[in-house]
């Protein structure tokens, strides 16, 4: 028993040294908004490990003003990724606080081939948006969705979370600014919601104005994938907050520390309703927290 408790403290001491630590250069795409907001959650979510230490920048240096040297760069938007990677640095670095789509194109961009490079995507999964559909509007089975180039490849992935779910997705591909709204007319004509997901050649600021006029004009509700966007005047939104890219984020460096697992999708999801917009369309629709409860319901082993 003697000798099994040394051997226990001994195996415990040798983990305990091998828990991760160093220092993490936290880079913002701005120092407002919803970086303001990851900035904050993450700081938080990272005093529990006291062995991290964040060293806040507005740019990429090989040392912090202290003397310092980065053991993990965590970037949040597209400005601060492609920052990074210009610097050529080897440091490996965790992507935050965009879509896929923006993270493969400045990465095939950038020249630096030395770093590795890991993300947590906003793009929700297709099975959590079926599932989001199923439970906000059950009556609208068939759902439809713009596609650019850049974002074709997903289609087959929601059409066969859409089937599992029991709904039809009806898909269309529009690349240029002249084509867009033809391209809706026409299939709103034959769905009965619009899913938005993020893809900055169709969703791009100035277009949200003309996709909601035409989608309310055909009386169709949009779902979309940011709160600003249901401000905007989307029926709803299934989305992940910074504060829940933030708390993943540090659970993952906790976890992993500089050993970077593939790019992934938001463990956690946030709701948004927009109250008036359903009135106007006519649409019952539940509430936030009833949605997220028959969601997390779904989820639940069986």
């Amino acid at each position: 028993m003697y000798r099994f408790a040394i051997y226990s403290f001994v195996l415990l001491t040798s983990l305990a040294s091998t828990a991760w630590a160093g220092n993490i250069t936290l880079l913002l795409s701005a120092n407002s908004g919803p970086y303001a907001e990851f900035a904050a959650s993450f700081s938080d979510a990272m005093e529990t490990t006291t062995r991290w230490k964040i060293l806040p920048a507005t740019k990429l240096e090989a040392t912090s003003p202290s003397g310092e040297r980065p053991d993990l760069i965590v970037s949040a938007g597209g400005e601060a990724l492609r920052q990074a990677l210009e610097s050529s640095t080897t440091i490996p670095i965790i992507a935050t606080l965009l879509p896929r789509q923006s993270y493969e194109k400045i990465v095939a961009q950038s020249s630096n081939r030395q770093t590795r490079v890991t993300a947590i995507f906003l793009d929700q999964p297709p099975a959590r948006q079926a599932a989001f559909l199923r439970h906000l509007l059950p009556e609208q089975k068939r759902i439809g969705m713009l596609f650019s180039s850049e974002t074709r490849n997903q289609a087959n992935q929601y059409r066969q979370a859409f089937k599992n779910a029991g709904l039809t997705l009806e898909s269309a591909e529009s690349d240029t600014p002249n084509s867009l709204l033809p391209t809706l007319n026409t299939l709103l004509a034959r769905v009965d919601i619009l899913l938005a997901i993020p893809d900055g050649t169709i969703y791009k600021r100035e277009n949200i104005k003309p996709i909601l006029v035409t989608s309310y004009r055909h009386q169709r509700p949009v779902v979309a994938f940011s709160a600003p966007f249901v401000s905007a005047g989307a029926l709803a939104a299934l989305h992940t907050t910074p504060a829940q890219i933030a708390r993943q984020t540090a659970d993952l460096i906790n976890q992993m520390g500089p050993q970077l697992p593939a790019p992934m999708l938001p463990g956690q999801f946030a709701i948004s309703i927009n109250a008036n917009v359903a009135e106007a369309l006519g649409l019952a629709v539940p509430g936030e927290a009833e949605l997220r409860r028959a969601m997390l319901a779904d989820s639940e082993p069986r």
